[in-house]
């Protein structure tokens, strides 16, 4: 009868155990599935700071008013209240046009209720904290007109008045774009279009350090697009092994610098020889 009532009471504690532990594995999956996917926003932000970054002139195309000469510093300052990192400033360079505005600029491509709201407070706090005494203006650049940024009315005034928006969406079907508008094209196309948009882009007359700028923009946007391939398989989806690049004129410069170099070796040992000779 002991014997029983031990096995019993064995039983008991194992069904227990088992219970405690699949309790404990829901508990798990339950806090995982409820763990928001990583944000994307972080990556998307240094993609569009590299890209104003290394083509200020673009600041002129999307906001009415800049001069197309104009040199502006581009930062991403930090508000000290509440820590929070502005997207991207440009300050124009020197004192000689004091009318000349900041521009803030905010690239969002995900949906956000809060997003007018904070962008906003991020300006008049920027404006307070460093006593600006320039006008400023903003820009924001969003993928489509359907995303969802909160109510606009309290800041219709601003919207309308200081603010240009860009949705990238308006670029889609557009064959008149500037290569740095066809560059932010790149990042709303089908996945299907991609790929010769890019090339032909790359194929646009450029000087050598204009085309390396945007070929390096141009693979960093695909490496955005397409996560699963390797930096290999992205040149060599943009052909660049072979490539179109006979058609620019970096690629002409480099096959005249390397017809020049060989030249000079072949002239340098005749002229050796000749020495040697004598």
């Amino acid at each position: 009868m002991n014997l029983l009532e031990n096995f019993s009471q064995y039983i008991h504690q194992a069904i227990a155990l088992i219970k405690a532990l699949i309790k404990a594995l829901i508990k798990t999956l339950i806090k995982l599935d409820s763990v928001p996917a990583p944000s994307q926003k972080m990556k998307t932000d240094k993609l569009f700071y590299r890209i104003f970054l290394w083509q200020p002139e673009l600041i002129a195309e999307l906001v009415p008013g800049i001069p197309t000469d104009c040199q502006f510093d581009y930062s991403a300052p930090v508000v000290k209240e509440q820590e929070q990192r502005i997207d991207g400033l440009f300050t124009p360079v020197g004192d000689d046009n004091p009318d000349l505005p900041l521009v803030f600029v905010e690239a969002q491509m995900q949906p956000d209720r809060g997003f007018y709201g904070r962008f906003f407070r991020e300006v008049f706090m920027y404006l307070g904290q460093y006593e600006v005494s320039r006008p400023w203006r903003g820009l924001l650049i969003f993928s489509s007109r359907s995303q969802g940024f909160g109510v606009e009315t309290p800041y219709r005034l601003l919207l309308d008045n200081l603010v240009e928006r860009l949705y990238l969406e308006d670029l889609i079907g557009r064959s008149d774009l500037s290569p740095n508008l066809a560059l932010l094209r790149l990042l709303v196309l089908p996945e299907s279009e991609t790929p010769q948009s890019a090339r032909d882009l790359l194929n646009v007359e450029a000087s050598e350090e204009v085309f390396r700028r945007r070929l390096d923009l141009v693979e960093s946007i695909l490496v955005s697009k397409f996560p699963e391939l390797s930096l290999e398989e992205i040149r060599e989806m943009l052909d660049i092994t072979q490539v179109r690049l006979e058609d620019t004129r970096f690629y002409r410069d480099v096959l005249q610098k390397a017809a020049k170099k060989a030249a000079k070796k072949v002239a340098k040992k005749h002229r050796r020889r000749c020495c040697y000779d004598s």
